[in-house]
C-alpha cells in the first residue's frame, strides 16, 4: 500500500495505491498523520485501490470525522469492488464518492 500526497494550499489530494486491510492499515494512519493539519479539503483518489477491509474502513471514518470538524472529504474514481464494499456496508450513504 502506497499514498502519494500533493498538497495545493489547504487542499491534500492523496492517492491510495494497492490495498487498505489489517496489514497496511497502520501504514494508512501513519502516512496521514499530521497530513490534515490546516487542510480544508481532503481529495482520496481511489483509481488504483484494488481493496478495502473493515480495518480500512474504520481509517477512513475517522478521518471523515477529522475532516467535518475542518472542511470536507470526497473520495474519487471509486472502482466496482471497493464500491460494492461502500454500499455493502452503508459508507456510500456516509461518504462523498465523485
Amino acid at each position: 500500500m502506497t499514498i502519494n500526497k500533493k498538497i495545493d494550499g489547504k487542499k491534500l489530494y492523496a492517492e491510495v495505491i494497492g490495498r487498505v486491510d489489517t496489514m497496511t492499515v497502520a501504514e494508512a494512519e501513519s502516512s496521514m498523520k499530521g497530513s490534515l493539519d490546516g487542510i480544508t479539503e481532503l481529495v482520496l483518489d481511489f483509481k488504483k485501490l484494488d481493496y478495502i477491509s473493515s480495518a480500512g474502513l474504520r481509517w477512513m471514518l475517522s478521518m471523515q470525522k477529522a475532516m467535518n470538524k475542518q472542511g470536507s472529504m470526497k473520495v474519487i474514481n471509486v472502482n466496482d469492488i471497493v464500491m460494492e464494499i461502500f454500499e455493502v456496508t452503508g459508507f456510500s450513504e456516509i461518504l462523498t464518492i465523485e
